[in-house]
């Protein structure tokens, strides 16, 4: 098969701690990202664009760093929305208030502001942990709501609580198409995605994933809580304060703090434990399942001929989206990428017993 490891022999230690030791993951994602960043461009239509692509590369984002928090450091958080809202509002500001201010800083600025934002709402996790943790995060997610609806500066003094944005320039070249959006949201979440993917891998992902494990342990080996819990926060904050503002930016134009409810807080959590906690690629298999199930739940009926209303499509798709989230936690309570873990497994022994 083409799927084995014969005859590639590792002399060093930076060869057998790569991030994909197998030549053929190496292949493999160097194809996928030749297909994602020149082939699609060229393919894609600008709906597909609009309705899958571009979403589904900001939710992957962000469910990426809900995924630091939950997954890798065991901090159960419902206030991913609510971080996300402060990563818009932040980068809004940033280009509204300061004239000239580049693209990509209102971006990162956005990442800060949600950072400072998500210790200060994390430091209860020095205390408190599980259910009592995840009460506290979702008060973060209902002072958010209640400070970007009431306080007028944030949106700028709009009337009406809604707020938009002009022409995107990134480096003075205009970023108005949607394959142009497309190309800033791949290269965001490329750059984000492998730095997310090298901090798990090192000393602070050891940290992190020994603290969800056993928290009095890690602590006892000499893993300081404070720094290994405030850090998760932060890192998570800053990516999803990034995909906050690239959701509303560029994926938006417009938008309202409804936007960032707590409904999206509830639907980043879905993605990563359909996904498979603490794993990055788990982090896409979740969005692009959450992005793609209801599109496909939309057009079947069509497809096969059924005389299903809007309304009773709506239903379905909600109804079989909650069926298919129990499903994924009884039969595999892992996600999506332990299912690919163990086909991968697989092939790499076929066809000797497993």
């Amino acid at each position: 098969m083409l799927y084995r490891e014969n005859g590639q022999f590792k002399t060093s230690y930076a060869a057998d701690l790569a991030l994909f030791p197998i030549a053929q993951d190496r292949w493999a994602m160097w194809a996928l990202v030749a297909i994602a960043f020149v082939a699609v461009p060229w393919l894609a239509s600008d709906y597909t664009f609009r309705a899958v692509l571009i979403p589904f590369l900001i939710l992957s984002l962000a469910a990426i760093g809900l995924n630091v928090l939950v997954g890798y450091c065991g901090q159960i958080s419902l206030g991913t929305g609510a971080f996300m809202a402060v990563g818009a509002y932040a980068a809004f500001n940033l280009q509204v208030r300061i004239e000239g201010m580049p693209l990509i800083l209102s971006l990162i600025g956005g990442g800060l502001a949600a950072t400072v934002c998500g210790v200060l709402f994390g430091l209860p996790s020095l205390r408190i942990r599980g259910l009592y943790l995840a009460v506290a995060t979702l008060a973060a997610q209902f002072f958010i709501d209640w400070f970007t609806n009431r306080v007028k500066w944030v949106t700028n003094d709009s009337p009406s609580g809604s707020v938009s944005v002009g022409p995107l320039q990134v480096f003075g070249f205009d970023v108005s198409s949607p394959v142009q959006k497309y190309l800033l949201c791949l290269t965001l979440v490329a750059v984000l995605a492998l730095a997310a993917k090298n901090l798990v891998r090192g000393a602070i992902g050891r940290e992190w994933m020994a603290m969800r494990d056993m928290d009095v342990a890690a602590a006892v080996i000499g893993i300081r809580p404070v720094y290994a819990k405030l850090s998760a926060f932060a890192v998570s904050s800053f990516i999803v304060g990034v995909a906050g503002a690239l959701w509303a930016f560029v994926h938006l134009g417009a938008w309202e703090p409804a936007a960032f409810g707590i409904d999206k807080s509830f639907q980043l959590l879905f993605m990563i434990i359909i996904g498979g906690l603490g794993s990055i690629a788990g982090s896409f298999l979740g969005a692009a399942f959450i992005v793609l199930l209801p599109l496909l739940l939309n057009h079947l009926p069509h497809w096969l001929g059924l005389p299903i209303s809007t309304g009773t499509a709506s239903q379905l798709e909600h109804m079989i989206f909650g069926a298919l989230i129990v499903f994924f936690l009884i039969v595999e309570p892992h996600g999506l990428a332990k299912l690919w873990s163990t086909a991968r497994q697989k092939l790499r022994l076929w066809p000797f017993p497993h």
